[in-house]
């Protein structure tokens, strides 16, 4: 693997980690306790994307990313610190989820075939991007917020 494509490929594992722990963060701050359970099973579901991703990296001989970007850690502290509805976490969340969907798209065009096994990989976690995308635009939905 080369080392552009490992480096694109940590910059997702960071947002991942960035989005799960906000999807944990979330779940322990929403008041309905069936949201409450579907951003935990989010959260698992963005960590079978990080150790599917580490993996694939360390299979290569590469060094995965384990922590996530500065950035990623003040915006968990501002999200932290603003109280907000049900309805504003899933927007959020929302936003946030489409952003990380997008830039897995984005990756995928750049990895070219000298790095097939790497490309295979991303192109396996997309039916779980998009589920966790759909549910979250679903919930948007249901809940009538704009997504």
């Amino acid at each position: 693997m080369s080392l552009a494509v490992q480096q694109l490929c940590n910059g997702l594992i960071r947002r991942s980690i960035e989005l799960r722990a906000l999807y944990c963060h979330a779940a322990a701050k929403v008041g309905e306790p069936g949201l409450r359970t579907v951003l935990e099973e989010e959260a698992q579901s963005l960590n079978l994307v990080i150790t599917e991703l580490q993996e694939q990296i360390r299979s290569q001989e590469g060094v995965p990313a384990t922590r996530r970007r500065m950035l990623g850690a003040v915006r968990h502290r501002f999200d932290a610190l603003v109280p907000r509805s049900d309805d504003a976490w899933i927007r959020l969340l929302a936003r946030h989820e489409q952003s990380l969907l997008r830039s897995f798209e984005r990756v995928i065009a750049r990895v070219g075939t000298s790095d097939l096994a790497i490309k295979d990989e991303l192109h396996r976690q997309l039916p779980r991007l998009h589920s966790i995308d759909l549910d979250m635009h679903s919930m948007a939905k249901a809940l009538g917020v704009g997504h």
